[in-house]
């Protein structure tokens, strides 16, 4: 799966919390200092070409949607930083979370337990 920057991503969230929107109707969700609106349509633009959202045609005006789910990109990002940063290896991951004290032991015996209540 692609990676997106910073404002791709944010773009997509709003997408993935409010549904088909013009881009017009996006700003409106933006902190100010707004983006000016051709600066977040060409990163529309560029998320459509990516393949993250697809328009509908109203007269001569786009309303977007996500075509990628939230839950199938960020699969998508974890199975990336394993690859690349931890040589496939989810195992590794866990190592380097317990290790930094990310998480705790405790709190990965408890994770192990609701994995194996979830498998019967």
């Amino acid at each position: 799966m692609k990676r997106l920057t910073a404002k791709e991503e944010e773009a997509m969230a709003l997408f993935w919390e409010k549904g088909p929107l013009f881009v017009k109707e996006m700003l409106a969700f933006y902190a100010d200092p707004k983006p000016h609106f051709n600066t977040l349509s060409t990163v529309v633009r560029g998320l459509e070409e990516k393949g993250f959202v697809s328009h509908k045609t109203f007269g001569n005006t786009y309303q977007y949607y996500a075509t990628v789910t939230r839950d199938d990109y960020r699969r998508g990002t974890l199975r990336g930083v394993v690859s690349k940063y931890f040589d496939n290896s989810y195992l590794g991951v866990v190592s380097s979370l317990v290790q930094e004290e990310k998480i705790s032991v405790e709190e990965l015996k408890q994770l192990i337990k609701q994995v194996e209540e979830g498998g019967r």
